[in-house]
């Protein structure tokens, strides 16, 4: 158990390298079994029609690089940031094609326009909740205009902690807004929404946003 007084950063960073194995056993990086894989191809697929191919891509707190990563590496040139070492070398592995950076997505920076899309999987929801719609404004920054955003955020407003994530040992770190709250950030951080959608889970669930950064 960690203790309560740890930076929530750290929390993340520890929880993740802990339990990388047990969230996302290794397979084959295209493993067409893999349930994960049609539901993230399905949510990435709007990229195929609107972003060049070759084009600088983002993966906001990219894991192992399984399996957005490796899906994104198919068509674009493909940049994954992460907090966790262990995450970071496994990406580095998974997507030998792909550049990955290990960091706080609150802190790393890229210059303006440095991607044609930014995409954040279940990642902002690791990060406490005042330091978002700050990081949201500066993705706008790093997109180039009409640049494509998808971002998975929380349904409901919730922040804590659960004790021996996964069975790793390590405590985990949760802190989102409502879905309504984050339609807002995004838009008033420069971007026009373009689709929004409830993703179940368990008794509860996510909001997948797909969003355009405005010239």
């Amino acid at each position: 158990m960690g203790d309560p007084t740890d930076r929530p950063e750290d929390v993340v960073r520890t929880s993740w390298d802990a339990a990388s194995w047990a969230y996302r056993p290794q397979r084959s990086a295209s493993d067409v079994e893999d349930r994960n894989v049609g539901t993230y191809r399905g949510w990435l697929s709007p990229l195929w029609k609107t972003v060049p191919p070759g084009a600088p891509v983002l993966d906001l707190g990219c894991g192992a690089g399984l399996p957005a990563s490796v899906i994104l590496a198919e068509r674009f040139r493909v940049t994954g940031v992460d907090v966790s070492p262990v995450q970071i070398e496994r990406a580095r592995s998974n997507v030998p094609t792909g550049t990955f950076r290990l960091g706080d997505m609150t802190e790393v920076d890229f210059p303006r326009n440095s991607f044609d899309a930014v995409v954040c999987l279940y990642a902002l929801i690791h990060v406490p909740r005042p330091k978002q719609p700050p990081l949201l404004a500066r993705i706008r920054q790093w997109l180039s205009p009409r640049g494509r955003f998808v971002v998975v955020t929380g349904h409901t407003a919730y922040e804590g902690y659960e004790e021996d994530w996964l069975g790793s040992g390590a405590r985990m770190y949760w802190s989102h807004a409502d879905a309504a709250t984050y339609r807002r950030w995004i838009e008033d951080s420069g971007f026009e929404v373009e689709s929004q959608t409830f993703v179940p889970e368990g008794t509860g669930g996510h909001e997948l946003f797909h969003a355009i950064a405005r010239p």
